[in-house]
């Protein structure tokens, strides 16, 4: 999510994942179950939490394990991609 208030100049770059988004004239409310400001986003912690879900799924031992394994495996990919588009903005 990219947020633009009217008196700067910058951006800020916020990852955010499930959740409710309602859009109004004159405002946007966003309720999420995950925020992280872009500067937070911590790409070694992302790219171990995805080896760790990979490797879950591999050696899962039920499904709700394995449909454990694959939501934060989407989760990692997801934020991977967010740093992904962080990087070409600031560059």
């Amino acid at each position: 999510m990219r947020i633009k208030a009217p008196d700067r100049e910058e951006e800020d770059l916020v990852y955010v994942s499930g959740g409710i988004l309602e859009v109004q004239p004159g405002v946007v409310t966003i309720l999420s179950d995950t925020a992280i400001r872009g500067a937070d986003l911590d790409e070694a912690r992302v790219l171990e939490a995805k080896k760790q879900a990979e490797e879950a799924m591999a050696n899962r031992t039920g499904a709700m394990e394995y449909a454990q394994a694959q939501a934060e495996l989407a989760e990692a990919v997801a934020q991977l991609q967010a740093i992904e588009k962080l990087r070409k903005i600031r560059h």
